[in-house]
């Protein structure tokens, strides 16, 4: 009888750990559903060309950002084509990951699986993660790199077995590859270390092997920093400058409510903050949150900056909340959960309304579109590629042999570089980012068609220009292309030498 009770009991351990997997990934996979079913709905962002175009032209480093999300890039389309479900796989497999590492760090913070599974919805229906998955960005990984690393952290922590130290060195190593913000978490774990008792790990060989470990894997990229003069760091400076100045950084701490969490999870990130703060053994992860947001406060970083640092407080949010809706009456727990499911499911409706393109037509496109800038910079590129085809084949044939075309930021670079193959355009000239260090053809063109220019900078910068037509949309959607500078001119050469247009009109954007 002892023998069968054993048994069965060893059967439910382990019934119960599959079960709690089956919830995480069933929610991932619910939610990669959506995005798989919407994602080919419109067209390429224009961040997505600007990684399309580095992705064509590989190195160990870029001016808006390290190597690995080009890289990521590279490899899609080798595998897809110029796809848009397979540009944006990867985004969605890394919010997907994301949200079963949430559920597994309320595993390891005392979590059932209601508290998992908390957790992991409560990542799914937030505003930054579900972004994540709609577009190719270096955010959908930087967001997946802060949640390892904080999960491994806890890791660390729970098992006091050094050799974690290993895997954050890692990931911290993959994170600086990804996006530079991160090294303001990375001031947070070393600060959360000197501030609690996890300081006793300076003294183990498996933290400074770490260490070692993520010098190593970003030493290339640091090294091609070195021989452009830290160009990067120039960029960002200029992008810190233009958003404080266009009060992009306004709202920082408002913004932790609305776009970082779902709003209604709120008291779970409160929640799992002090409990991260009164416990001994994790308190940490409070300080992992802490020291990065006085940092952006100070630096007036933008709201979504901190996204990636709240699964870890709603890990341990519902991991607590968990003991204490036990805690009552079975009538009492039921009116909770009801209360707090349905406000997540609402506010998670409308969020998911206003992100993802739920429709082709209809009034869910138009709620969309209308409060969603971001999807309303995925129109109007087929139309401008052919456009500008359609300006070269009314040139004289003398004068078409010899035209280029001048752009006059990212997304129309990407844009004719990568669609425009098919109408036979040449390679695109651009100022901006890294298309700026690949420089001008080696044999100037005589003539240009202009993009990005106001009729006033066209004339100032080039000879003889006249419009030739404009840059818009059909469905007269408002967005960058077709608002700022729509005009399309046809012009003669730089009124400066080439090498000093060149080193004069250098962009960031």
């Amino acid at each position: 009888m002892q023998e069968t009770e054993a048994v069965q009991s060893s059967k439910e351990a382990v019934a119960q750990p599959r079960a709690e997997w089956a919830v995480l990934l069933g929610i991932a996979a619910a939610v990669s559903l959506v995005h798989l079913a919407t994602n080919g709905r419109y067209g390429f962002h224009r961040d997505e060309f600007q990684f399309l175009s580095d992705a064509r032209h590989l190195d160990w480093g870029f001016v808006a950002y390290p190597p690995l999300t080009p890289l990521l890039e590279r490899i899609s389309l080798e595998v897809f084509g110029l796809s848009l479900m397979g540009l944006r796989l990867f985004s969605v497999c890394a919010q997907a990951v994301a949200i079963v590492v949430t559920g597994l760090m309320a595993r390891e913070l005392g979590g059932n699986r209601l508290a998992q599974a908390t957790a992991a919805i409560a990542v799914a229906l937030s505003p930054l993660p579900l972004f994540n998955g709609t577009e190719f960005q270096y955010t959908s990984f930087d967001f997946l790199w802060w949640v390892l690393i904080a999960w491994f952290t806890i890791r660390l922590l729970k098992t006091e077995n050094p050799r974690w130290w290993l895997g954050i060195g890692a990931v911290v190593g993959l994170g600086l590859l990804t996006k530079y913000s991160i090294v303001f978490f990375i001031a947070g774990v070393l600060g959360g270390l000197v501030l609690s008792q996890a300081r006793r790990y300076f003294l183990s060989r498996w933290f400074w092997g770490g260490i070692a470990l993520a010098l190593l894997i970003c030493l290339p990229n640091f090294l091609w920093q070195v021989g452009h003069g830290f160009i990067s760091y120039q960029f960002l400076q200029h992008i810190h400058i233009r958003d404080v100045g266009q009060g992009r950084a306004n709202g920082f701490l408002r913004d932790q409510f609305l776009i970082c969490v779902n709003l209604f999870a709120a008291p779970l990130w409160v929640g799992g903050l002090v409990s991260f703060l009164r416990n001994r053994r994790y308190r940490m992860l409070a300080w992992m949150y802490l020291i990065p947001l006085a940092l952006f406060v100070l630096a007036k970083g933008r709201g979504y900056y901190m996204a990636a640092a709240y699964p870890m407080l709603l890990a341990m949010g519902a991991a607590a909340a968990e003991r204490w809706v036990t805690s009552l009456p079975k009538l009492g727990r039921r009116a909770v959960e009801a209360v707090f499911f349905a406000g997540l499911a609402v506010c998670g409706a409308y969020i998911w309304a206003l992100i993802l393109p739920l429709q082709s037509a209809g009034p869910l496109r138009e709620f969309a579109l209308k409060n969603n800038g971001d999807l309303r910079e995925e129109f109007g590129w087929n139309e401008m590629v052919r456009t500008v085809a359609g300006i070269r084949d009314s040139l004289p044939p003398e004068q078409q042999a010899g035209v280029g075309v001048l752009v006059g930021n990212y997304g129309e670079q990407g844009a004719i570089e990568m669609l425009g193959p098919a109408y036979h355009l040449p390679l695109p000239i651009s100022m901006t980012n890294s298309a700026w260090l690949r420089g001008y053809p080696a044999e100037p063109p005589s003539a240009l068609i202009v993009l990005g220019f106001s009729a006033e900078s066209a004339n100032r910068a080039f000879t003889g220009c006249r419009l030739a037509g404009h840059n818009g949309n059909s469905e007269g959607i408002k967005n960058e292309e077709s608002q700022s500078n729509p005009d399309i001119f046809v012009c003669g050469g730089p009124r400066l030498p080439w090498p000093e247009f060149w080193k004069k009109y250098q962009s960031f954007g």
